[in-house]
């Protein structure tokens, strides 16, 4: 399996669409997408080098996703 970080928005928003596909990326908080994010297999970063411009730049990769399949 791929390692991937915090910067790696596109992966991880790839990833957050496939393991929460009926999920709004929009209603999801910050503190949660966190959760989400380093629950991921293949995570490999520190959790707390997180920021609120890379969570949204997650956000809205998963977003693009999600609206995608909708």
């Amino acid at each position: 399996m791929n390692k991937f970080n915090w910067l790696d928005a596109d992966v991880i928003g790839v990833l957050l669409q496939e393991t929460y596909p009926e999920t709004d990326p929009l209603t999801v908080r910050f503190t949660d997408l966190h959760k989400y994010v380093i629950a991921l297999p293949g995570f490999d970063d520190d959790p707390a080098k997180s920021n609120e411009q890379k969570l949204e730049a997650i956000q809205m990769a998963w977003y693009d996703e999600w609206k995608d399949n909708q």
